[in-house]
């Protein structure tokens, strides 16, 4: 199945696109996919007979939903935190690892000795876990070089990936995630010394496509974040930030302000925080891989996203420290299990709500003009992907119409 143009027949299908309708969820159905994109899709009975002479495939009864959104990983790093999870499991908190050294900046020494083909060797076997689950959409962010040099070659790495493996990327330029050894005490320096004038080079390389940054007390504060955030809206980039995740600093109030795609981990969100966000926009993107592997006690605010009417997205976070993570199925069920999701919300969390974090039209859904970026499953019921856990029913995966 690898022409662009094709009738898929008898399947069921979760459009995500039809608000009235559970998952958006059509029996019997057909899609037609022309030039890459969604000519049509509906009832197989009503399937226009213009379409009637494209190749036609039977999926033989099984669930077709969009292509999976990952939309918060940091998949480029060099090295790996597995001493510093023995050191948590023998009491050590994320913080006081941080402070001592380890965390973000002990990732930071092994990025920085790493080449970009390196970065990009040690990625795909991450990236390859993520598109065996059907994911056809990655974001993936810079942030441990925190230096010019090696936030450059993140951002490239990211991007080479797409000419590696089929997927689109989304790169985020994260270099305000910690401060570090060499300008420890200096945050305000190293953002003017190293994180704009970096960001404005990666900017005008083609590297950028949104700015994040880290609002945490062992990050940096909503002041410093907001000069940042000015370079980008000079730049005409989007934003978004990892916010309240340890602590309530204000993060998600501020990236709201700034018309930010997304706030994201959020566990101490307050209720002014998720008005914010509702304001503005701002997608809410959840974490559990995080709040599973640093034991967090304080969920997000759930029902204060649903009662505002914050759209909820979910995120592997694959990073080498706090969530290790490849697996968009387990973080759905985690978010069903820790956060009380439910199947239909953790869906659209990995599909329509993920794409508008990442601030993409094209995709996220089936619907006519869209991409044909699908995923084709050995299930019946959407539910089923929330539900059951280190089971993977993928069938087929379809990018750009090609699978």
């Amino acid at each position: 199945m690898s022409s662009k143009n094709r009738l898929y027949t008898n399947l069921s299908v979760a459009t995500m696109a039809d608000s009235k309708v559970a998952y958006g969820l059509i029996e019997d159905a057909a899609i037609a996919v022309v030039d890459g994109l969604i000519a049509w899709v509906g009832p197989q009975e009503n399937a226009p007979e213009a379409l009637l002479s494209l190749d036609e495939t039977s999926l033989e009864g099984r669930l077709v939903t969009p292509g999976l959104i990952d939309c918060h990983t940091h998949i480029i790093h060099g090295g790996n935190r597995a001493v510093e999870f023995e050191m948590r499991l023998n009491g050590a908190s994320y913080e006081e690892i941080a402070r001592a050294g380890g965390g973000i900046i002990s990732t930071v020494t092994a990025t920085r000795t790493a080449s970009e083909a390196e970065l990009i060797v040690d990625a795909l076997p991450r990236v390859d876990a993520l598109l065996a689950e059907g994911v056809t959409v990655l974001e993936v962010k810079s942030g441990y070089g925190l230096d010019t040099e090696t936030e450059l070659r993140m951002l490239r790495a990211a991007r080479a990936l797409e000419q590696h493996r089929p997927v689109r990327v989304v790169t985020s330029f994260l270099g305000a995630h910690a401060v570090p050894a060499e300008f420890q005490d200096r945050a305000d320096d190293y953002i003017d010394e190293v994180c704009i004038p970096t960001l404005r080079l990666a900017h005008d390389e083609g590297l950028v496509d949104a700015v994040d940054g880290f609002c945490e007390g062992i990050a940096f504060l909503p002041i410093q974040i907001a000069r940042i955030f000015d370079v980008a809206r000079d730049l005409n980039l989007p934003v978004k930030l990892h916010a309240e995740q340890l602590s309530n600093l204000g993060g998600a109030k501020l990236a709201a302000s700034y018309g930010a795609l997304s706030a994201d981990h959020i566990e101490y969100l307050d209720e002014d925080g998720v008005a914010a966000m509702a304001s503005a926009g701002t997608v809410g993107v959840l974490l559990p891989g995080a709040f599973y592997t640093v034991r967090e006690t304080q969920a997000p605010p759930i029902e204060a996203l649903r009662k505002h009417g914050v759209p909820i997205a979910l995120a592997s976070d694959c990073n080498p420290g706090s969530s290790p993570m490849t697996s968009l199925l387990l973080t759905m069920n985690m978010a069903s299990t820790l956060f009380s999701l439910t199947p239909e919300e953790a869906l659209a969390g990995v599909t329509c709500h993920a794409a508008k974090a990442l601030g993409l039209t094209d995709c996220g859904q089936i619907a006519v003009g869209l991409r044909a970026d699908l995923a084709v499953w050995n299930i019946k019921h959407p539910a089923e992907l929330a539900y059951r856990i280190g089971f993977n029913p993928l069938h087929t995966r379809i990018f750009g119409g090609t699978s």
